[in-house]
């Protein structure tokens, strides 16, 4: 009977988190004047993938180039990425093992940014990237988020739990630091790796403040900003079939993501927290 109740209580909410998801992917395959009449609905009559052909760039859509956001978003949330997993974790490498003057009050320093609200932040990194005259770049969009606070907390607290004998092997082999990091170190945390990579992803792929600051290109839009400029510049002929078809493409990647490396981002977080 417990297990009974207990998975009937389950199937209730995972019922109510799922039922908008389902709600949003069917409504993107109705057509306006059948979303207009039967808006919760959850089946489509007739069915229509217009609204997905123009957000894949199949079809020359007229109110938005969610492909070439598609895009941007892509390259953005890579490179920062790619860029999170190496500087935090060689930041983290060198609180972690190196012994320098001060390094427990940089430490303290970066956990103190994590109790600072990123909204707070938004302005003067605004003013500096004018200054520097990268506004509205590549740039902009990826460099300010190429390290976090909470990736090197997260890769010094798996270096901090390694045996040290592993490093004076690697010495005794005439490996350097650098060395030590790439061919021994590293591979050794592959969970916290895999972990910081994740999160990256999925923040980087939803960053709206930053992008919306950081950029007034529609080129270089990446989805999250394309998707509230969508919602905001149509006023009452607002196409909300369309809108969920992209907003479902955006939520698709990060899901993939997720799903495939599930297993090693649980394991990250509960060995990181044992290691904390």
């Amino acid at each position: 009977m417990r297990r009974v109740v207990g998975y009937a209580i389950l199937t209730f909410f995972a019922v109510l988190f799922l039922g908008p998801f389902v709600l949003s992917v069917v409504t993107s395959f109705k057509t306006r004047p059948d979303f207009a009449q039967n808006p919760v609905s959850l089946v489509p009559d007739p069915v229509t993938t217009e609204w997905w052909r123009q957000a894949l760039g199949l079809t020359e859509s007229p109110v938005a180039d969610v492909p070439r956001w598609l895009v941007n978003t892509v390259v953005v949330a890579l490179v920062v990425m790619v860029a999170r997993v190496l500087l935090d974790s060689l930041a983290g490498y060198a609180l972690a093992r190196m012994n320098f003057p001060g390094r427990r009050l940089l430490f303290a320093g970066i956990i103190a940014v994590l109790a600072v609200p990123p909204i707070v932040l938004l302005v003067p990194r605004f003013l500096v990237l004018k200054e520097l005259s990268m506004y509205a770049t590549y740039s902009a969009l990826i460099l300010p988020l190429a390290a976090d606070a909470t990736g090197i907390f997260i890769m010094r607290q798996f270096f901090l739990a390694m045996p040290r004998e592993l490093e004076e092997a690697a010495r005794i082999d005439g490996a350097g630091v650098l060395r030590t990091w790439w061919s021994v170190i590293l591979p050794l945390a592959r969970p916290g790796v895999i972990t910081l990579a994740i999160l990256s992803f999925q923040s980087s792929w939803n960053e709206f403040p930053h992008m919306l600051i950081a950029n007034n290109k529609p080129e270089l839009y990446t989805l999250p900003v394309g998707l509230a400029l969508i919602r905001g510049s149509q006023g009452q002929d607002f196409n909300f079939p369309f809108f969920l078809a992209t907003a479902t493409l955006t939520m698709i990647p990060v899901a993939i993501v997720f799903f495939v490396f599930q297993r090693y981002f649980v394991r990250g977080l509960m060995e990181g927290a044992v290691k904390g």
